[in-house]
């Protein structure tokens, strides 16, 4: 199955929603992306590839979130860049795989992708709040690996 048929478009739509409500308060980025192997041993290193080929690092304050998932290795990462790293709690990244691993353990992927966008956009609010002069540098689109 090609990767974007893992979730169905009503999936990704909301998915898509979940990014941009998460952005409208922030000016913090969130980018999705979807392959079924993981190109790598390890998860992380994968997710730190994807960061760069997504040119995630590019955003003027450092503040991008990726949500990284290979469905048939049943691998996942989420990582934050530079800026948001210094500001969040030192946790945070761990309770928020916990959070998307209570609902892929039920296979809701939607769900779990979506509560974690959320949890990512209200550190991101926090630390990196809407600006009126905000531009929207990485389109909200899922990435498709």
């Amino acid at each position: 199955m090609p990767d974007s048929l893992f979730f169905g478009e009503e999936e990704q739509k909301q998915i898509i929603a979940a990014i941009q409500e998460a952005e409208k308060q922030t000016s913090g980025e969130v980018k999705v992306h979807i392959e079924k192997k993981c190109k790598s041993a390890d998860v992380l290193d994968r997710a730190k590839e994807v960061f760069g080929l997504l040119e995630m690092h590019a955003t003027g304050e450092q503040n991008g979130v990726l949500f990284y998932l290979a469905y048939e290795d049943r691998k996942f990462a989420v990582l934050g860049d530079k800026g948001i790293n210094e500001k969040v709690p030192a946790d945070f990244w761990n309770s928020t795989k916990d959070l998307l691993r209570s609902y892929f353990s039920q296979s809701k992927y939607t769900e779990g992708l979506c509560a974690g966008i959320k949890e990512a956009g209200l550190q991101l609010k926090t630390h990196f709040p809407y600006r009126s002069d905000d531009v929207n540098e990485l389109p909200d689109e899922i990435s498709f690996g």
